[in-house]
Formats: structure tokens, sequence, C-alpha cells
């Protein structure tokens, strides 16, 4: 396995409206790992996510992702993109598509390989997220558990080293929130992933995770392991993983509008 990071992040600063949303960001993401960056909605971390795929450019540092500077051409960027799986938390499945339609999008889109080839690849991707018997169905016929699986399948078709989710565990049920949870575990494991989950669902997320990132107040607060993260004394931290109204994490709505 390389020694170089999949993710590391140098010095970044991400700003919004000509106000910085997230600074002095410093982040090394190890390949083969599973890292969970943690905060309260609207601190910055999906903003975060957008620098990682070359939606947001930084004010100031350097962005590295595969082992290589963000591009600044455009064809660089998308050719980049297609290393980067992305799951949605609105899953962003076409509705008048069907299962097996929706997972060989990218595929179709993206390479020039025949349709019994295509076909074959979808199967693939459903059996390995427990779905190769819905290929059939549309989203409406779907439930939250199922979409989000199915979002999963398309975010893997194009064998991306690199996997980003992006509250994976939105509207699901606590059930369903599990068996995502397994399942981003095992793919991580199975198909030698690097992927980094982009949540505040805590207590689901930190039990697969190796790594803890928690931004809150425009920074990261913590860096290190699960472990570590459950045993902090930190003020700051401990308000996020508590969930108490008051403390150092100020809860102005305007301000997390604006970050988010």
């Amino acid at each position: 396995m390389s020694d170089t990071p999949a993710v590391r992040l140098t010095d970044v600063r991400l700003d919004r409206g000509g106000h910085a949303v997230l600074s002095g960001i410093d982040l090394s993401v190890p390949r083969g790992s599973i890292t969970a960056v943690l905060g309260p909605s609207g601190s910055g971390k999906s903003t975060r996510r957008a620098a990682l795929t070359g939606e947001r450019v930084p004010a100031t540092g350097t962005v590295e992702v595969l082992g290589q500077a963000m591009p600044q051409r455009q064809r660089d960027l998308l050719e980049l993109r297609k290393g980067i799986g992305v799951l949605l938390q609105g899953n962003g499945l076409l509705t008048d598509l069907t299962v097996a339609e929706n997972v060989a999008l990218p595929l179709r889109a993206h390479t020039d390989l025949p349709r019994v080839v295509i076909d074959r690849l979808v199967e693939m991707k459903l059996h390995a997220v427990g779905l190769r018997a819905a290929a059939d169905l549309y989203p409406r016929e779907l439930s939250g558990g199922m979409a989000r699986r199915v979002a999963l399948a398309r975010a893997l078709a194009l064998d991306p080293p690199l996997m980003i989710y992006d509250e994976p565990l939105t509207g699901l049920d606590p059930i369903a929130s599990g068996v995502i949870m397994s399942l981003i575990s095992r793919l991580n494991d199975s198909l030698g992933l690097t992927s980094i989950i982009v949540t505040h669902h805590v207590h689901e997320t930190l039990p697969v995770a190796d790594r803890a990132i928690v931004i809150a107040n425009g920074r990261i607060v913590f860096s290190g392991t699960p472990g570590e993260l459950e045993a902090t004394q930190d003020p700051l931290v401990l308000q996020f993983l508590r969930g108490e109204p008051d403390g150092p994490i100020a809860f102005d709505a305007v301000a997390r509008e604006q970050a988010a």
C-alpha cells in the first residue's frame, strides 16, 4: 500500500461570501482507512467535502487527492473525479429510471463498455449492496434504506479508490442506519477503499471509524482515534458529543446556514 495519503489538506481556508467558513485545516487521511468527519449541522463539514471534489477552491492552502494536487483544468478535474465516489444524503436517484438504469449511468457516461458488460457490472454492484433482486424497481418503490444502498451501488460503479459519504444516515431509521454503516465497513475492507464519512451521527459512526475529526467554530477541534474522542475532556468537543445547547459552540442559525 502506498505511503502517500489518499487525502491531504495543508493550511486550507475555505471562504463563502467573503467570509471564512473553515480555516487552518490540516488533515491527512491514510489509504485504506475510514475517517469520520463530525460536527454540528452548518459547521462546514460539507464545505470541506466540496473541496475534496474540486467543487470549492480554497482561498489559501493546498488540497491533494489520490496523490495529486487538485487540478486547475476542467478536463483534468473531471478525470480525477472518476476516482472519487460520492454518496449524497439526498441519494440523487433519477425517478424515471429503474434501479439498474440508475446504477448503470456512470458506466454509460464514462466508459465505452458494451451493454452486456455494463449489465453484468450493474448486477455485481447491486449484489454487493444486497439488492440484486431490486434491479427492475423504480426509486418510488424503494424504502429509504434501499434507496440509500442503490445510491451507494451507483457511487461504486466506476470502482473508485476513494469514497466520500455525505450524511449517509439522514432520514433512516436505526435498523437501516445499522445496515448502511455495516455495509460501508464491509465494502471498505473487501474493496480496499479509503472512506470519509461526513456526518453528525456520532454514536452510529464511531464503531466503524479508524480516525475521527471534529469540526466546530470554523476549525478542527479534535483529531484522533474514536477511543481518544470518547475519552476527551475538551469542553467544546463534549458539548457536541452530549448535544448540549449551551457551551463554546454558539447556536447561531444564520451563521450555520451561511456555513452549510
